[in-house]
């Protein structure tokens, strides 16, 4: 490979550009296009920033030694052992105590309830990695707004906002602002320390709290009617009782043949057999059914009759089915869970999924972005990021399905849930793993140690400990996102080595002169936090944190300030549900649409442009 190349510029509109700064132009482009397109997975995208950057080294001036870096980079080995801490103190139980110790002071109010969700899930999220605090609030969520009689799409957008505006209370609180961090260091020699961010943080969550009680509470859908699961997925015209006549062909044959063949004949799902006082799961049974047996079934009006005349069974009609029929610990048990954007599930039909083989889980019905609800030809649907499945399983493969990454479980049979952990004290093992915890807070904060091996000693800790095994600790990682960090920071690298962010600042400063430095900061947050929705937190960052800092030396501002608004404008990516990945998670619950986050996203990352950027302006200065 050459190792050089002869300087070289081309003409553009008057300009002259050197041809490797065109190069990373290029390079970032492409990384932009195939963000926003979801062509390929984000991860892909940055290993493919990774070979493009090396590849054209003599242009890009990234070695491979320095394409790699981002994987021990301190930010990235950071986040990968937050994650396990994370999963740590996920395991002890201790955030779902909280919740259902919430749940119980709150009930029938919702004014209440908005606020404790506000309150609990900003504390913990700030520390703890938020993805599975908010999986852990969506069924309490969910299950006390239908107790109340209010929709669940009044508060779940709320419940990931607080998530994502915890994330601007510490250092730990996102992977953005590790990377922030870590390129405040390469460029200006300074590094955040663990509660930099929270003077202003703090008020930025405020700001945001009381934005949510009021305007937003207002501007949010009612997308969701508020009811039991069956009801929320209006599955009433979807489901039947049916009765086993003695002269039925069926009598003989066992439950799980009989509702294999109807399953592959009619897609029609045969769920439970009730049996005088005794019931079970027909897929999960090789009992021979009898006459006076009844069948719930599952299927579109037209085939439930089709499957009533050829099994020769009777309609019931009057037997409604509820979710006391379909959820019971005895035998089976409603879930519903969420496929995130990075499962392997994404682009597989329900049928291709294998979750009846795998899972014993019979899916009942789907509710797309946008609140479409999905009842007929279930099996030939393919899954996308953020559609929510209903299904029936039992109590063991809902224990499966929980540890599985490619889906996150939300719905749980809640009253037996609260009715466990409020049994329940604080374990010994809790109290080890918060105390690990803090300990690498403190230890960081005190700076007795690098945040990066503060938090592997903490990771250290928990398996001497037996909190965590090791299996369990590369199970909690989410790798794409490792991925990802891995790949983007070479791209900050090439942006700096080259000139190509000293360039772009210095066409902005150009645009900016005579603007005081305040607007010009409001206007880098904006800027950052609308690719922040469409190209992720990370990579926004990487993108403009130099361009930022080398304006606002060119106009005289401090660079540190700019550091630090380009920061909380990349926390704060409101306005699309792929923008963050709890406003992901709680799509498809919450029946939305993607305008529904741009009106109540929207005024929210404008006021927050105006507030943090005064709010760094007044305590750090400019």
């Amino acid at each position: 490979m050459l190792q050089t190349v002869p300087a070289a510029a081309v003409q553009l509109a008057g300009v002259s550009l050197p041809v490797s700064v065109l190069v990373v132009f290029a390079v970032v482009l492409g990384a932009v296009v195939l963000f926003v397109t979801e062509a390929v997975s984000p991860d892909v995208t940055a290993i493919a920033v990774i070979v493009a950057l090396v590849a054209l080294e003599p242009f890009t001036k990234v070695s491979a030694a320095e394409g790699l870096s981002g994987f021990s980079n301190p930010a990235t080995v950071t986040i990968l052992a937050m994650y396990i801490l994370s999963r740590g103190i996920q395991r002890t139980g201790v955030v779902r105590r909280l919740g259902v110790e919430v749940a119980h002071l709150t009930r029938g109010s919702e004014n209440r309830l908005l606020v404790a969700i506000i309150a609990l899930t900003g504390p913990i999220a700030g520390i703890v990695n938020n993805t599975p605090v908010v999986a852990v609030f969506i069924p309490m969520v969910t299950d006390l707004a239908n107790e109340s009689g209010v929709s669940p799409s009044k508060l779940l957008i709320p419940l990931s906002y607080a998530s994502m505006l915890a994330g601007t209370l510490t250092l730990f609180g996102t992977a953005t602002n590790l990377v922030a961090s870590e390129l405040s260091a390469d460029l200006l020699g300074r590094p955040f320390g663990v509660f930099l961010l929270t003077p202003v943080g703090i008020v930025a969550f405020l700001v945001g709290a009381a934005y949510l009680l009021t305007v937003g509470r207002w501007l949010l859908p009612a997308r969701v009617p508020p009811g039991s699961r069956t009801e929320r997925y209006e599955m009433q015209p979807y489901l039947a009782r049916v009765l086993v006549t003695a002269r039925s062909p069926f009598v003989g044959n066992s439950a799980q043949t009989v509702a294999a063949d109807a399953h592959r004949d009619l897609g029609l799902d045969v769920l439970d057999v009730v049996r005088g006082a005794d019931h079970f799961v027909a897929t999960d049974s090789d009992r021979e059914l009898a006459s006076r047996d009844i069948l719930t079934v599952r299927g579109n009006p037209p085939t439930i009759q089709q499957f009533v005349e050829y099994g020769s069974l009777r309609l019931l009609p009057r037997a409604t089915v509820t979710d006391a029929e379909l959820d019971n610990p005895e035998r089976s048990t409603l879930v519903e869970l969420i496929v995130p954007a990075d499962s392997s599930l994404v682009g597989e039909t329900v049928t291709g999924a294998r979750l009846r083989e795998r899972y014993d889980a019979t899916v009942l019905a789907i509710r797309r972005a946008g609140g479409e609800l999905v009842r007929d030809d279930i099996g030939e649907t393919q899954l996308h990021g953020g559609d929510a499945l209903l299904l029936q399983t039992t109590e063991v493969s809902a224990e499966f399905l929980a540890e599985n990454d490619d889906v996150v479980v939300t719905g749980e049979v809640f009253d037996e849930v609260m009715a466990r952990v409020r049994e329940g004290g604080v374990s010994s093992t809790a109290l080890i793993a918060f105390g690990i915890l803090f300990g690498v807070v403190a230890v960081a904060a005190l700076g007795l140690l690098p945040i990066s091996v503060a938090a592997l000693t903490g990771v250290l800790a928990m398996f001497v400990t037996g909190v965590l095994s090791p299996n369990e600790a590369y199970d909690a990682v989410n790798w794409s996102v490792i991925f990802l960090l891995a790949g983007i920071i070479p791209l900050g690298i090439a942006l700096r080595e080259t000139g190509a962010a000293a360039l772009v600042a210095d066409a902005v400063s150009g645009v900016a002169v005579g603007l005081p430095p305040l607007v010009v900061l409001v206007l880098f947050y904006l800027l950052t936090g609308a690719f922040a929705n469409v190209i992720t937190p990370v990579a926004s960052v990487v993108l403009f944190l130099p361009i930022a800092a080398s304006t606002a030396s060119s106009i005289g501002a401090d660079p540190f300030s700019f550091v630090l608004g380009v920061t909380f404008a990349a926390t704060t990516a409101f306005m699309t549900p792929v923008g963050y990945q709890t406003n992901l998670m709680v799509y498809g619950p919450g029946g939305y649409t993607f305008s529904d986050y741009v009106r109540v996203g929207a005024p929210l990352q404008l006021l927050l442009a105006v507030v943090t950027s005064v709010a760094i302006a007044l305590y750090w200065g400019l």
